[in-house]
């Protein structure tokens, strides 16, 4: 409704209601505003909490990674640098089974096992006693007890030999007795020198038991 001026001015009841109104105008903005506000606090603490979980889930994925490397990597090293114990005749020679709580130890193919699990075979006074204390190789091939077979040399032995050979080998010795070292002959050459082409003896199927 239209309104003329009076006096230059709106009368007293319109210019309350226009004040009341602005006033009521301002008030519904505040609040709007405020409100706006608050939704968009409320996203971006939503944002950033979402950006500070997937920032932490990230790096929580990536030390793991890192430990895990870091892990496999000193494994590796660990079992590269194991130590590998050398025999000479004399030291093997102290572990034929003649002393109680000693080790017994035969050597085959260079490769010193601990047999002393099987002591009612190589214990002294046992079956296979003169196997022990030495490396027995060509014995083992020949399956022959005999004093001139007790020897590490295979000069001269048939492909059957050699066969039966690696299948007591692989099958009996690796499985059932733990490598403890290796004689001189599989680690240096014969001018004393290391055996580049040495390769330590890996034992898959080996499980410790007694043999009764």
């Amino acid at each position: 409704m239209y309104c003329s001026e009076t006096n230059g001015a709106f009368p007293p009841l319109i210019v309350k209601l226009i004040r009341d109104q602005h006033l009521n105008g301002n008030t519904d903005r505040r609040s709007r505003d405020n409100k706006e506000t608050e939704a968009a606090d409320s996203f971006l603490t939503t944002q950033t909490s979402t950006r500070q979980s997937t920032m932490f889930y990230c790096r929580s994925v990536l030390i793991y990674a890192l430990l895990s490397v870091c892990s496999t990597n000193d494994s590796k090293i660990k079992n590269a640098s194991k130590p590998v114990r050398l025999f000479t005749d004399e030291e093997l020679q102290r572990y034929d089974g003649s002393e109680d709580g000693q080790p017994i130890y035969l050597a085959i193919k260079g490769v010193v096992f601990d047999v002393t699990t099987g002591k009612e075979f190589y214990k002294k006074g046992a079956p296979y006693n003169a196997l022990v204390g030495k490396d027995s190789t060509r014995a083992v091939a020949k399956m022959s007890l005999d004093p001139a077979d007790l020897t590490h040399d295979t000069t001269g032995l048939t492909e059957s030999q050699l066969q039966s050979l690696e299948q007591i080998f692989t099958g009996t010795y690796k499985t059932k007795y733990p490598v403890v070292g290796y004689t001189s002959r599989r680690l240096l050459n014969e001018d004393g020198s290391p055996n580049k082409d040495f390769k330590p003896e890996d034992q898959p199927n080996f499980s410790i038991k007694d043999e009764f």
